[in-house]
């Protein structure tokens, strides 16, 4: 196995290990929430988001090593951009979201909207991230049929995700009247 190989199987396992981290902080939120008067929201399909989650990093390098995929410079250099970018998108939805920032649906509204950072432009933009973040991360090193995966996988599970937290959010009189004007993913142009 090639030294590029063996880079894109430490990177794989860096992303897996912090969504490890994520899961922690998420809990400690989630803890905290909950103390100060926060629901935690049934999510009938949470459980195929986490093992979607876990099937893309899994299928990347199953994908790599089995069907030895190549490393295409110019892809791997454009997936990592969008990668890297993906992640910074993320991380800002996290600082911005603070102890509001969880990966299981609550109801914490009536702790306060936060509109700023992202959010000053669009609903959703942690789904976004999370979208592009998936389909990056196998093309970087061409699995190219996992990124296939993903992206329908993803799709399916955000179209059920979103069901259920916008029907939270939206019947919030405050958050309706701070977010319910903007779109969900990608920010008017004008």
């Amino acid at each position: 196995m090639g030294v590029s190989r063996i880079a894109y199987l430490f990177l794989l396992a860096a992303v897996a290990a912090g969504r490890v981290v994520e899961l922690r902080l998420s809990r400690d939120n989630q803890r905290k929430l909950m103390q100060a008067g926060g629901t935690r929201v049934a999510e009938p399909h949470f459980n195929v988001m986490v093992l979607l989650h876990t099937g893309v990093l899994v299928g990347a390098a199953v994908e790599v090593i089995l069907a030895r995929r190549p490393l295409i410079p110019a892809l791997a250099i454009s997936m990592g951009a969008l990668f890297l970018l993906s992640n910074a998108l993320r991380w800002w939805v996290i600082r911005t979201m603070r102890e509001h920032w969880n990966v299981q649906v609550m109801n914490s509204v009536p702790l306060g909207v936060v509109a700023s950072g992202p959010y000053r432009w669009v609903r959703h933009p942690n789904y976004v991230a999370v979208y592009i973040e998936m389909i990056s991360l196998p093309l970087i090193y061409t699995a190219w049929i996992t990124a296939l995966g993903a992206a329908i996988g993803n799709a399916w599970v955000l179209h059920q995700r979103l069901a259920v937290e916008d029907r939270v959010l939206l019947a919030d009189p405050a958050y309706r009247a701070a977010m319910g004007a903007k779109p969900r993913f990608l920010p008017k142009l004008l």
